[in-house]
């Protein structure tokens, strides 16, 4: 994987490499348009999309996602991000708890982080044991060739982040009361882990980067570009069309006829145009 550097300030300032917030939101915007399309052609046509991202802690899934999905039917473009599995989870087939979660008729489903939890952290920090590992490896291509046979559209992103930037990413969480969340206990226990991840990233290509289900990587240093350039992939991913609509005219209000506003006490929120402290 490559590591190559880009040139970064603080936090989230503008520096000359990075792609400027205008022409990210003048690009986002149009794609955004183009989502909307894609909604609409997958309900039409009863598709069944499945959307897999995958990375190390600070790749930038989370806002890739929001970022795709802002715009769209939360009952079409459906987010799973499933918490620790449950005692009974546990005593499960290992992929059986995702399997619910996979997409009937006109849905497009995105996992933030997914079965590949196995070949990931699982195997890293120690949740389950080298040969359930090799196991996962073996047996996943063929799950994910029935989810292909069976109508599904499989796409599996990597988000590649240098060992600087996450760092950067990391350590501009610590003081930031918006992002402190984002910095679990297990965050803090992976960070030392680089070169284990990448021995279980590769390990995980090695196996499961199959002509029915790629892999495909973005470089995600750059946060906007790699939105950008992943919502662009995706739509050219799934051929769709933009459907007819008939012209939209809002019809006329009722009149108030014999209603009146009541007097009534309204629990009115205050209004205020202070700053907040």
């Amino acid at each position: 994987m490559s590591n190559s550097k880009v040139v970064k300030g603080p936090d989230d300032t503008q520096t000359p490499n990075q792609l400027k917030s205008k022409d990210y939101d003048r690009d986002l915007a149009k794609l955004h348009v183009e989502l909307v399309k894609l909604q609409e052609w997958v309900r039409h046509k009863g598709l069944k999309v499945c959307i897999v991202f995958e990375g190390r802690d600070g790749a930038g899934k989370g806002g890739t996602i929001k970022a795709i999905t802002e715009r769209v039917s939360p009952r079409i473009f459906r987010v799973v991000a499933l918490t620790a599995p449950t005692e009974r989870e546990k005593s499960q087939m290992y992929i059986q708890r995702y399997a619910p979660h996979w997409p009937a008729a006109g849905e497009v489903i995105i996992f933030d982080r997914s079965w590949y939890n196995r070949a990931g952290v699982e195997r890293v920090m120690g949740f389950c044991t080298e040969e359930q590992a090799k196991r996962f490896l073996e047996m996943v291509p063929q799950v994910e060739k029935a989810m292909t046979d069976s109508g599904i559209i499989l796409i599996k992103y990597w988000l590649e982040v240098s060992a600087e930037e996450q760092s950067r990413r990391l350590e501009a969480r610590i003081d930031d009361g918006r992002k402190i969340w984002k910095l679990s206990p297990m965050d803090l226990q992976s960070y030392s882990h680089w070169y284990d991840y990448s021995r279980a990233r590769d390990a995980m290509f090695a196996a499961t980067d199959t002509a029915w289900a790629p892999w495909y990587v973005a470089n995600s240093d750059d946060k906007k570009r790699a939105r950008l350039n992943i919502i662009r992939h995706l739509l050219s991913q799934i051929p769709y069309e933009d459907l007819p609509h008939e012209k939209i005219k809002l019809p006329k209000r009722q009149k108030a006829g014999d209603y009146r506003e009541p007097n009534y006490p309204f629990k009115f929120i205050p209004e205020t145009t202070d700053a907040c402290p």
